[in-house]
């Protein structure tokens, strides 16, 4: 078996880039989000190890250092950090010549020739669901006879293997757990809206929605959502529980966990019993009903993706969603005790000054406990990218998604609507929605019930600023 090390590598300061992460960027507040599509295939090759750089600092120096004590090397890379991923490669080479490298993630699905064409240090890109061809490799089976990879037989020859079935019993794959308590240190992680420290799992793949913009199901984890059972998920739990008795919270990252309600409503009811604190992601349609189950059996937060409140927007990019259903399971969960913490996007295909302006009340009125604003990321492979290139709202030639600090740009414009315009509209967004007096008093509330939460408001205040100071300078 080839001694295998799996590498989140350096990258921009403070560049969440991880699989875990939905949005590969340097954040608004400082955020990390464990390596979990990286801590999967791990689980299953012996003997092998888990470096997540960023959010423990870890340097090229000291990865570099580790190349020569290793056989394999398999890299997550991003369409933001793929220049910077290879640039990590070609060091690690360089110390061990020897080395086998393969590269996972969306990147590479979906363009798995172009990927290795652009780097030659590579040999091999595991296409779409990777986790037992990475295995396969790891055990030394012949490239030319394992699924779902594309390879390199010399420089210019590279061979495309017939595509890996996706999992469907998704029991057969370990706990990922066990490689967080032995390669990572938790209290790295931290995401503004959840406790700290928390652990983040997934409890099945795939996203019944057909969201135009969203990366993972139309590139690695597929439409249909395929779960573990919900005893698989609590014996995991009662196994973290054990493993890491500091936790505050769990959170299921499933691209939308409420998207099978009667086995959700199951799992909240076992961890009920034990006494657990967790929070998902969630679509704006979950029913009163289902809302008082969950908060019944721990739940304390959701993750909603808005948006826009715009209804025409919503149609656009097939978010399934209606303004007044999203309203009404707002209420229900502030009346339930539910905190929500609202994601919302601008720049989407129809935004209009108007838009943007409708998105913003939208946002006051439901009003969230927290937000993120994000700039429409038109990612390669989704249908989004495929109609922006299209229709001319992008320049594919130079679709860079991040500036050279990791700060996301906002590569769309539209006849009507410019870059700098939609740009330049977030920091006014975050401005109206936390600058209102019922909000401010809401946070200072927060603050003086606890002294931790006030020193984690006034940090992420200090980091938010210097957000917009960065995003200000970098856009001049």
């Amino acid at each position: 078996m080839l001694k295998t090390l799996f590498l989140q590598a350096p990258s921009f300061d403070g560049f969440d880039g991880g699989a875990g992460s939905r949005y590969q960027a340097k954040r608004e507040i400082k955020s990390f989000w464990y390596p979990t599509w990286l801590a999967q295939p791990a689980a299953l090759v012996e003997n092998s190890k888990l470096i997540d750089a960023p959010p423990h600092k870890t340097s090229l120096a000291e990865v570099v250092a580790q190349a020569k004590d290793y056989d394999h090397l398999v890299v997550h890379t991003s369409v933001p950090s793929f220049k910077s991923d290879v640039k990590v490669i070609e060091a690690m080479k360089e110390a061990n010549p020897h080395l086998k490298v393969g590269l996972i993630g969306a990147k590479v699905a979906v363009n798995a020739e172009g990927s290795l064409r652009e780097a030659p240090v590579v040999d091999y890109v595991a296409r779409n669901e990777f986790d037992f061809t990475i295995k396969d490799v790891a055990d030394e089976i012949a490239l030319k006879d394992i699924q779902g990879i594309s390879y390199r037989t010399s420089r210019d020859v590279i061979l495309h293997n017939a595509d890996r079935p996706m999992i469907e019993n998704m029991d057969s794959l370990p706990f990922v757990t066990p490689v967080y308590k032995r390669d990572l240190v938790m209290e790295n992680y931290f995401i503004g809206y959840l406790k700290h420290p928390y652990i983040s799992i997934y409890t099945g793949r795939g996203c019944k929605s057909r969201c135009t913009f969203c990366l993972w199901p139309q590139t690695v984890g597929g439409h249909n959502y395929r779960t573990r059972s919900v005893g698989h998920v609590i014996e995991e739990i009662k196994w973290a529980m054990k493993a890491f008795p500091q936790t505050k919270e769990f959170f299921f990252d499933d691209d939308t966990f409420t998207d099978n309600l009667p086995r959700a409503e199951a799992i909240a009811k076992e961890l009920g019993k034990l006494g657990v604190t967790w929070s998902c992601n969630a679509k704006a349609n979950v029913p009163y009903e289902s809302l008082k189950k969950l908060r019944d059996g721990g739940l304390r937060l959701l993750l909603v993706g808005y948006e826009s409140g715009n209804q025409q927007i919503l149609y656009n990019i097939k978010k399934g969603m209606r303004i007044e259903v999203a309203e009404k399971f707002t209420k229900d969960c502030h009346d339930l005790g539910i905190t929500i913490h609202g994601t919302f996007i601008l720049g989407l295909p129809g935004e209009s000054k108007e838009t943007i302006r409708e998105t913003m009340e939208f946002a006051k009125r439901i009003n969230p406990h927290t937000i993120q604003v994000s700039l429409a990321a038109p990612y390669p492979g989704t249908f989004l990218y495929n109609q922006a290139v299209q229709n001319g709202w992008l320049d594919a030639a130079n679709a860079e998604l991040v500036d050279d600090s990791g700060i996301q740009i906002a590569p769309l414009h539209y006849p009507h609507l410019s870059h700098n315009e939609i740009f330049n509209s977030l920091e006014g967004f975050y401005r109206e929605f936390y600058f209102r007096p019922g909000k401010i008093a809401s946070i200072v509330g927060e603050m003086l019930r606890s002294t931790d939460m006030m020193k984690r408001r006034l940090r992420e205040g200090v980091e938010f600023f210097q957000f917009l100071k960065e995003r200000r300078e970098h856009a001049a």
